[in-house]
């Protein structure tokens, strides 16, 4: 596998090169963002919501916020944190400090993640330019050369042209399929995000108001 890497390089010329580089930076972001998206900043948003409103309906605050020190890492328990932690102020107060949790979690969700479509129109353009490339040594070996050199060059051309193309197309196609599946997963935890903060924002807000139901939800006023 090796050593057809290399000969596809050498044969490809020196735009392959951009192609290779375009590659292992798509590898080395989509990797690193389904690390952090799948295993880092992602729970279980369901599970995890039932359990703080136990805790909320209980009246246990200090430990909710106890079971979102639990998961440092993750999104949603940080959002929700910022929440509990302002349980006894006004609602005011308690939904512009989640506002800022979530404004500081959601650029870190989708942070390095619009650098993958354009690694892969970088790897396309390489390659076309590396097709270019082909092709000029190719119409310039049967312009300018021996009919000796000529079937030589004009092979060598066509050559660095279809290497330069596929090699292009090899890398940028897994990379979409990458960033469709990151983004993907990204907007799930964001959209947990938006529903599970908007859900402990009015949990606090019936407590606070003493409208709380024992289903969780808040009565009439």
């Amino acid at each position: 596998m090796i050593d057809f890497l290399v000969d596809a390089i050498d044969k490809g010329g020196p735009f392959m090169w951009g192609i290779v580089i375009a590659a292992v930076f798509a590898m080395a972001i989509g990797c690193e963002r389904l690390y952090y998206i799948l295993f880092r900043a992602n729970i279980n948003g369901t599970a995890f919501m039932a359990q703080v409103q136990k805790l909320i309906m209980a009246n246990n605050l200090d430990r909710a916020i106890k079971l979102c020190n639990n998961e440092p890492n993750a999104a949603l328990p940080f959002v929700l944190k910022a929440g509990l932690m302002r349980a006894n102020r006004s609602e005011a107060e308690i939904q512009n400090a989640v506002d800022e949790a979530v404004l500081e979690v959601f650029p870190q969700l989708n942070k390095r993640t619009p650098f993958l479509p354009m690694l892969a129109n970088v790897a396309t353009l390489t390659g076309l330019l590396g097709t270019i490339q082909g092709l000029i040594i190719a119409f310039e070996a049967v312009a300018s050369v021996s009919a000796e050199a000529k079937s030589q060059l004009l092979a060598a051309g066509i050559s660095r042209a279809m290497y330069t193309t596929a090699s292009g197309l090899v890398v940028a196609i897994p990379t979409l399929v990458l960033h469709a599946v990151v983004a993907a997963r990204t907007t799930k935890v964001m959209d947990e995000i938006d529903q599970y903060a908007l859900k402990c924002v009015n949990l606090l807000g019936a407590r606070r108001r003493g409208t709380l139901k024992e289903d969780g939800s808040a009565a009439s006023a």
